[in-house]
């Protein structure tokens, strides 16, 4: 497989790594586009949401909860944050492997995320 999530997931490619357990891996995005840009991903490989399994819902709740920890232990969470999940090439996803953005640190006006 040639999936870049994937390689950063066996340390074939290194990351900024800020959270990590056996189903989830948390990383701050090469290309940020927010002061705290952060990629939180499943060690599964699911290509994107129109992927996800019924048994996969533990695991989608798990990556927003762990986007909120996140939030809270950089000191966003008061201010304000966004969480994108972008769906195809049409919806903007550019990996085929499912990630959640955590965006914050700056105020979010309604474009600013439409890059």
């Amino acid at each position: 497989m040639n999936c870049v999530f994937c390689k950063i997931i066996n340390k074939e490619i290194p990351a900024d790594v800020i959270f990590e357990d056996g189903d989830v891996i948390a990383f701050r995005d090469v290309k940020p586009i927010a002061s705290v840009h952060v990629l939180v991903i499943p060690k599964k490989h699911i290509i994107s949401v129109a992927d996800v399994k019924e048994k996969d819902t533990l695991l989608m709740g798990k990556l927003i909860m762990i986007a909120k920890t996140i939030a809270e232990d950089l000191e966003i969470s008061n201010k304000g944050y966004k969480l994108l999940i972008r769906v195809g090439k049409e919806g903007g996803q550019e990996i085929d492997h499912i990630h959640l953005h955590l965006l914050g640190g700056t105020r979010i006006t309604k474009n600013i995320y439409l890059v």
